[in-house]
């Protein structure tokens, strides 16, 4: 199939490569354009750019893909679909109309569930026991095409944002090419959304990691998760930013009964353990990361930032 493809980020690389070596005709690549990235500011390619410079692909950048002119070169390239994943664009009708089998957009997770754009950092926030990939044929609006195909992917008890983002990168691959097999063959069922379950999955933010102490042990655990690798769960020690990278729950009793501690506050600190009082339970710090150093687990850390029972986290 002549294909036009549309992605950005390291997430759409895996659905490209699908296809090319299935052996898809991939005519263009659509990408966003390079952007000054790091503490030096140097202009990087997108990851989708990159790949497909590495396959020869003709790459296209508009600032605003909704140009007429933008929409005239589509229009000329002829594809018979267009794959989308993680484009950074909302496509107009003038695009949507230019394929003949449509637009089919990979999401990052089981729809009507789910939409906007951090679906993937929102399920493990959210406590969600699985999630998934499911193409969609594009419409106007946000995420509300109908469903063709779904891959369910389990969250695992110590899953990330990170290690999630990876495995629904790599499902989406398989499955654009079973969803673009069946439209090919007129064997595609499309099953419309309904509104009933919907949530929107908002878009992240560096002040979302501020741990709010007073939240349950359990919380701040799927949060510190779902925000591993970015933007990171952070709070505060002595003015300075820590960054907490990973936890466990614990009991309330776990260090002997009732104790009248305050969210926040340590209330056990030895050379291998940083338990910390929350809303509701303990939580027990194993990987953190003081502002300008390296990322350590808890005894590492102790032993060249020591802390005491009854110091607060803010």
């Amino acid at each position: 199939m002549r294909i036009v493809f549309m992605g950005t980020p390291d997430f759409s690389v895996p659905a490209l490569k699908a296809l090319v070596e299935a052996g898809h005709e991939v005519a263009a690549v659509f990408t966003q354009p390079d952007k000054p990235k790091g503490r030096g500011k140097e202009v990087q390619m997108t990851p989708v750019k990159l790949q497909a410079l590495e396959y020869g692909i003709p790459v296209y950048q508009p600032a605003k893909v909704r140009e007429p002119e933008t929409i005239e070169l589509i229009r000329e390239l002829s594809p018979e679909a267009i794959v989308v994943i993680a484009f950074g664009q909302i496509l107009p009708k003038a695009i949507l109309e230019i394929p003949k089998y449509g637009c089919v957009n990979i999401h990052a997770s089981l729809l009507p569930k789910y939409r906007g754009a951090a679906p993937i950092q929102w399920c493990v926030i959210d406590g969600e026991k699985e999630t998934g990939v499911t193409t969609m044929m594009m419409d106007v609006g946000l995420d509300t095409g109908d469903m063709l195909e779904k891959t369910v992917i389990p969250i695992g008890e110590k899953e990330t944002g990170g290690s999630l983002h990876d495995k629904l990168s790599m499902a989406g691959g398989s499955l654009i090419l079973s969803t673009l097999k069946k439209l090919e063959e007129g064997t595609i069922v499309r099953t419309p959304q309904t509104e009933e379950g919907t949530c929107y999955a908002k878009m992240l933010t560096k002040s979302l990691g501020n741990i709010d102490w007073t939240m349950p042990a359990a919380s701040i655990e799927r949060l510190i998760r779902g925000l591993n690798p970015w933007p990171s769960a952070y709070t505060s020690w002595k003015e300075k930013t820590i960054k907490i990278w990973a936890a466990d729950v614990l009991k309330e009793d776990a260090f002997g009964g009732e104790r009248d501690c305050q969210p926040g506050e340590i209330v056990c600190c030895d050379k291998n353990t940083l338990a910390v009082a929350t809303g509701d339970g303990i939580l027990s710090i194993r990987e953190l990361q003081l502002q300008g150093k390296k990322r350590m687990d808890t005894p590492a850390f102790l032993r060249g930032y020591p802390m005491a029972a009854g110091e607060r986290f803010r």
